[in-house]
C-alpha cells in the first residue's frame, strides 16, 4: 500500500467524442483509482469553428459535460472526477476560446500547438523544418501570453513532424527565448508521457528543456495523454524520476483552475503501481 493518500492527478485524457479515442469518462476513472490517484480531469479537444477531425463537433459539447458528470456521480466520495478541456491554439483562435472559457467554466486548462494538423501547417509551413519548430515553439509562449490556459501541452511535439530534422541543440537557444516569455506568465508546462510512443521516442518535452523549465521554474504537470483507459497515469513513476533529475523538486496540476504543488517524494509515494 502506497505510504501517503492519494495526491495526484491525471491531468490529460481524452474520450471517444474526439473520434481517436475509445473509453468512457467511467472507465479512465476506474484505472485512475487504481493506480492511487485523488482525481482525473477529463481534456477532451474542445470543438472549434474550424471542426476539425481530431476535435468533438460544437453539437457534442452538451454530451460532453453529460458523461464527465456521469462518472463524477459514479465515482463520488472515492475520486474526484473533474471536466477540463484542450484547446487548439492558432493566433486566429483566440478571440474563441476567451468567449468560450468564459462562458464555460473548466477545471483544467490545456492550451496546444498540433503542428500535425493540416490546417495549422497550410498556414505555417514553408518548407523548412527549422523554420517550422520555431514558429511552433514561439507560438507555446503567444499562448502562454494570452493568459487563457493553465498547461501548455506536449511542449516540443513538433520534433516528431520531421524527426530527422530535429537537432535540439541547434535549436535549444530559440527555445530558451520562449521559455523566458513563459515563465513571466503563470502558465505551466506538461510532461507528456505518451512522447514515449511516438517518432522519437521520449516523453514530451525532452529532459533538455526540462532543465531549462526547472532553472526558470516553470511549473510542470504530468499528462499521460491517455485516449485508451489503460494509459491513465502511465509512466507516471519514471515521470518523477526524470523531473527531479532535471531539478524539480515539486510536480503541480490544477483544480478548479488553481495550481497545485507536491513534492515530487510525496507524489512517488502516493502511487500504486499497475
Amino acid at each position: 500500500m502506497p505510504s501517503v493518500p492519494p495526491i495526484l492527478f491525471e491531468s490529460h485524457c481524452h474520450t471517444p467524442l474526439c473520434r481517436h479515442a475509445v473509453g468512457s469518462p467511467s472507465e479512465y476513472a476506474a484505472v485512475a483509482l487504481e493506480r492511487g490517484l485523488a482525481g482525473i480531469t477529463v481534456t477532451c479537444h474542445g470543438p472549434t469553428p474550424l471542426e476539425w477531425w481530431h476535435c468533438m463537433p460544437t453539437t457534442q459539447w452538451g454530451q460532453y459535460l453529460e458523461i464527465v458528470q456521469t462518472a463524477r456521480e459514479e465515482f463520488a466520495g472515492k475520486l474526484e472526477v473533474k471536466t477540463g478541456i484542450e484547446c487548439d491554439f492558432l493566433p486566429s483562435l483566440v478571440a474563441y476560446w476567451r468567449e468560450f472559457l468564459g462562458k464555460n467554466e473548466m477545471s483544467h486548462v490545456l492550451g496546444s500547438v498540433h503542428p500535425q494538423v493540416g490546417t495549422y501547417r497550410d498556414q505555417f509551413w514553408r518548407g523548412d523544418a527549422f523554420e517550422y519548430q520555431k514558429t511552433y515553439f514561439k507560438h507555446l509562449a503567444d499562448a502562454a501570453q494570452t493568459g487563457l490556459f493553465d498547461t501548455l501541452s506536449h511542449p516540443d511535439l513538433v520534433k516528431n513532424n520531421t524527426p530527422d530534422e530535429w537537432n535540439i541543440a541547434r535549436i535549444l537557444p530559440h527555445i530558451q527565448r520562449q521559455l523566458d516569455k513563459i515563465a513571466q506568465t503563470n502558465t505551466a508546462m506538461e510532461l507528456n508521457t505518451s512522447g514515449l510512443l511516438k517518432s522519437i521516442p521520449e516523453m514530451n518535452p525532452a529532459p533538455q528543456i526540462l532543465r531549462e523549465m526547472a532553472l526558470r521554474e516553470i511549473p510542470v504537470v504530468l499528462g499521460a495523454d491517455a485516449h485508451v483507459p489503460d494509459r491513465v497515469a502511465d509512466r507516471f513513476e519514471d515521470a518523477l524520476d526524470l523531473i527531479e533529475e532535471c531539478g524539480f523538486k515539486n510536480v503541480s496540476f490544477w483544480v478548479n483552475r488553481k495550481r497545485r504543488d507536491v513534492p515530487i517524494s510525496q507524489a512517488r509515494a502516493s502511487l500504486v503501481k499497475p
